[in-house]
């Protein structure tokens, strides 16, 4: 019996709308992250049919600045089409394991979060690893809630309602940007999303041994993943604006909401993150997707799971951005 095989009778439980296009799915490379190039155009392949041209609903404006080490941060700037006025603010930061993403932006996500958030967004291209290790990328990302704060008049931003928002290493980018918006006593943020983030870079929890099918995200593939960021060779004394799962002082920190996803190799420890928040009085909304694995959105976008989902963050984020 061959590892896969062995792998497919212990993946967790796979919700029904989602069966059919799990069973698809190929194979993933034991280390996806071997051939760089290939990743990226792979990513590249399967996001495209959700990145049109055009979407009637926002506006796209592109621009950059200067960032930390004098390199140059390109960044889209969405709008509601039509908007007027001072709306609130998202930094969106995309996902793609540090080394991959969007890189056609804007997303799907952070399309939809201008137009059902009727926030201006701006979508950041930070640095990828393995070219730009940590802390290139999260730098990259804190310059760019700087700039939005400073350039608040110029972008139609209100500074009293910026969140920050991202999905997988993009959820660990943004909880990252709010630990140093604490501790630096930069920018205030309303609200961090951290959509099925990679928290943790040590592995350790029971969702990452239990879910190891290679035909989705798991946990030998979530391990090369922080080595591409961190460097396979790094040390124990990892900081926490590299894996925010090691800070040891939450309190202070924006109001968040978490998701995970039941056959997420990430899935405990984005619930212990939210446990921990929640410890240290920051308020926490958790939705959890049984039988859902990572990123399955991009899979399986028109399946009734991914549009409940999807409704839900963009929900909170609105609700978030509408209170605060």
């Amino acid at each position: 019996m061959s590892a896969l095989t062995r792998a497919q009778l212990h993946h967790d439980h796979i919700h029904p709308e989602l069966a059919e296009t799990f069973a698809a799915l190929p194979p993933r490379p034991e280390n996806p992250y071997a051939d760089m190039e290939a990743l990226r155009a792979g990513f590249r392949a399967l996001m495209a049919p959700r990145m049109p041209a055009h979407d009637p609903r926002i506006t796209i404006r592109h621009t950059s600045l200067t960032g930390p080490d004098g390199n140059t941060v390109d960044v889209q700037v969405l709008r509601p089409a039509g908007a007027e006025g001072v709306l609130p603010g998202v930094l969106y930061i995309h996902g793609g394991g540090f080394a991959y993403g969007e890189l056609d932006g804007p997303s799907p996500m952070a399309r939809d979060a201008c137009a059902t958030a009727g926030a201006v967004v701006v979508n950041v291209h930070y640095r990828l690893a393995p070219e730009h290790r940590y802390p290139a990328g999260v730098e990259d990302c804190y310059a760019t809630l700087e700039w939005m704060a400073a350039s608040a008049g110029e972008l139609g931003i209100d500074t009293e309602r910026i969140a920050v928002t991202g999905a997988s290493a993009g959820g660990c980018l943004s909880a990252a940007v709010c630990l140093m918006a604490r501790d630096r006593q930069g920018p205030r943020i309303a609200f961090q999303g951290l959509l099925i983030p990679c928290l943790d870079d040590r592995g350790g929890s029971a969702s990452m041994r239990r879910v190891q099918d290679r035909r989705i995200l798991n946990g030998t593939g979530t391990r090369h993943t922080w080595d591409t960021y961190l460097g396979a060779d790094r040390g124990p004394d990892v900081p926490a604006y590299a894996a925010p799962a090691r800070a040891t002082d939450l309190s202070g920190l924006p109001p968040a909401y978490v998701l995970t996803c039941g056959a997420d190799p990430l899935r405990d420890e984005g619930l212990d993150y939210a446990r921990r928040l929640t410890e240290a009085q920051v308020p926490v909304e958790v939705k959890d997707v049984p039988g859902a694995w990572h990123l399955f959105e991009a899979y399986a976008p028109e399946s009734e799971l991914a549009r409940r989902t999807t409704a839900h963050w963009l929900g909170a984020l609105r609700t978030a951005l509408t209170d605060s």
